[in-house]
């Protein structure tokens, strides 16, 4: 909580949330609707029925001065006290069409391997390489996901916006910077986002992606809970490399392991708290750095109280 921020109350919460109309749920346990399934509890969790309650939310956080963060549910470890004030779920922003051009609008809670689908079964190719990423289209667009295949800028035309005023605007992909799984965006909450494709043959499409989706389930812990890889590539190498030359793939703390597939991978075995997450990742990057000189940065975001 930043320095200066009035104390945050059940009142001021319930204020905040007095006009959403989607779900409210209070201390909701964080976990479940993480892919690595481990995390605290949100002060206050919304699912937003559609846009018009995203700004609701928005202008109701604003109002009595509260924090809020959306969760995708991949890329992010929520630490074990979890997140105070909001947390938003867009699980129900799921509309998805087609329009002039070649050109498709998903809304931020659609999953990356829907889009995919929809754009396939229209013989629209630019969506293979997010076969059987389990991201969200919103997700997707701030973290710029990616693959050996492609990345999110590669097909993003503009984003559907909510800005911290709670106004919604379209801003256009030629006006935004990419970076290495991230997009610089203003500040506020995406809530859908137009993809420029291209038109193929859906044998030709059909085929990329089952070879892609070998590829993953040969090398990648899919059937293990995960967060996706857990470091950026160095410049010119491979942090999975890195980690598993040091001899860390299979390195436990409690349940959190580096996975013995993908040494970029660390899994949870089944009762894995965020602080055993955390630790181990202290100990591969000290590991690592130890060794080859290298300091591993995260790909994943850390969020939530200590």
């Amino acid at each position: 909580m930043k320095t200066g921020r009035p104390t945050l109350t059940v009142e001021r919460l319930q204020r905040a949330v007095q006009r959403v109309q989607g779900e409210v749920r209070w201390g909701e346990p964080l976990a479940p609707i993480l892919s690595l399934q481990v995390g605290g509890p949100a002060d206050v969790l919304i699912v937003p029925s559609d846009v018009e309650d995203v700004i609701r939310v928005i202008q109701g956080a604003r109002a009595e001065d509260i924090p809020f963060v959306v969760l995708g549910g991949t890329n992010v470890v929520v630490r074990d006290k979890g997140i105070r004030g909001i947390v938003m779920q867009l699980k129900q922003l799921t509309g998805i069409h087609e329009e002039a051009n070649h050109v498709v609008y998903a809304q931020a809670g659609v999953r990356l391997p829907r889009l995919m689908q929809f754009a396939m079964g229209r013989n629209l190719s630019g969506m293979e390489w997010a076969a059987g990423i389990p991201g969200t289209v919103g997700g997707g667009v701030v973290m710029n996901a990616g693959t050996q295949l492609g990345e999110m800028k590669d097909v993003l035309h503009a984003v559907d916006f909510v800005n911290l005023c709670g106004r919604r605007i379209r801003v256009e992909a030629s006006n935004m910077s990419f970076g290495y799984r991230k997009t610089m965006l203003p500040k506020g909450i995406v809530v859908g986002a137009w993809v420029q494709l291209t038109l193929s043959t859906r044998e030709s499409i059909e085929a990329k992606t089952k070879t892609y989706l070998r590829y993953r389930r040969v090398t990648q812990p899919l059937t293990m809970p995960n967060a996706g890889s857990v470091f950026k590539n160095p410049p010119g190498d491979s942090a999975g490399r890195l980690v598993e030359a040091a001899g860390l793939k299979g390195m436990r703390v409690g349940d959190a392991e580096v996975s013995t597939k993908h040494a970029n991978f660390i899994v949870n075995r089944g009762t894995a708290t965020a602080s055993q997450v955390l630790a181990l990742i202290r100990k591969v990057r000290q590991t690592v750095a130890r060794k080859f000189g290298v300091r591993l940065q995260l790909e994943w975001k850390i969020i939530g109280e200590f």
